[in-house]
């Protein structure tokens, strides 16, 4: 595949303009603006935003109907929320041209779990446009989901999948850092958890996907979620937290058929997590478990993923796809 894709970026903060950097190096890749909606961005030079010389010339719009207005476009690469029901007014202008969508919206990796009628509305849209639109990153998208997904593909059998990953949220982006509750006293990072608005978004979602994938009827979907608390004082970049207030998360979700726990994902992110890794224990025949010592790093990757997928996206059949329905995923 010669051809040339047509490149936007829709949110221009940190992975936004990274994810527009990797793309701009590629030579199957045409940036042709970007769409961000904080007005000290808008009107801007992107090649000026994003420090690239080459896409100098090229504007920052406030929406995408501007966008669009300017400039023909093949694939939207959207860096800006994580729920579904937030990302869709943003999508649906995008859908209604039939042009197509990577994002790294986390319960667009698997919509129907929480907004089901939407998801259809968003499909239906696709299916008419010819537009495809698919979640993609490192977690969900890869790590908790996909890969371990992946790694069934030899099992005659699999019976239980317990998927680990300990982040040191130290090395992460400020945004990240903040999501996590760095600096919060306990009480208030249980009372915005609770309300869904600290966490990691997309944890139910990625075990969704893998039941659906696997052929299993989850009758129970568990999350819980408790503060890391700092052992001492902490700087990073970005944050300082003082001994005694979270410093981070431990997030878990449990799926559950005929009363037996068959999926857990387990999530540790907090700053200076010793020992960061990723494990996926398949339980099954042959068993199996995998461990990336370090971790797979969330930023770069994210990236990584974000703009390898805008290659393989439109080889997919129009409609709001799952990662798992397109092609496998490697380096563009």
């Amino acid at each position: 595949m010669n051809e040339q894709i047509k490149i936007a970026q829709f949110g221009l903060g940190p992975i936004g303009l990274e994810s527009l950097k990797l793309a701009a190096t590629k030579p199957w890749a045409s940036i042709v603006g970007g769409v961000d909606l904080d007005p000290a961005k808008v009107g801007k030079d992107l090649g000026a935003l994003a420090g690239v010389e080459a896409l100098r010339g090229l504007p920052v719009c406030a929406t995408v109907e501007d966008l669009l207005g300017r400039a023909q476009l093949d694939v939207v690469l959207h860096t800006t929320v994580s729920k579904f029901k937030d990302a869709f007014v943003q999508l649906e202008p995008l859908a209604r041209r039939g042009v197509s969508v990577v994002s790294t919206c986390e319960q667009l990796i698997f919509p129907q779990l929480k907004e089901r009628e939407l998801a259809a509305k968003l499909d239906k849209m696709c299916q008419e446009s010819g537009a495809r639109i698919v979640g993609a990153g490192v977690n969900p998208g890869f790590v908790m989901d996909v890969l371990p997904l992946c790694l069934t593909g030899v099992s005659r059998q699999v019976r239980h999948i317990r998927i680990e990953r300990v982040v040191n949220a130290s090395t992460r982006r400020g945004p990240l850092q903040k999501k996590i509750g760095s600096g919060l006293p306990s009480g208030e990072f249980r009372r915005l958890f609770e309300a869904g608005h600290l966490g990691h978004a997309g944890l139910k979602e990625s075990l969704a996907l893998i039941a659906h994938s696997l052929g299993w009827s989850l009758e129970e979907i568990t999350e819980t979620g408790e503060a890391v608390l700092a052992e001492r004082d902490i700087r990073t970049r970005f944050v300082e937290v003082k001994r005694g207030l979270t410093c981070g998360l431990h997030q878990h979700a449990e799926g559950k058929v005929k009363g037996q726990t068959v999926l857990v994902l387990d999530l540790k992110m907090y700053l200076e997590a010793p020992n960061p890794r990723d494990v996926i224990q398949i339980e099954g025949d042959p068993p199996l478990t995998v461990a990336l010592e370090g971790g797979v790093a969330g930023d770069s990757a994210t990236v990584g993923s974000l703009v390898n997928t805008a290659r393989r996206i439109r080889q997919a059949p129009p409609g709001l796809r799952l990662p798992t329905e397109l092609a496998l995923p490697f380096w563009a």
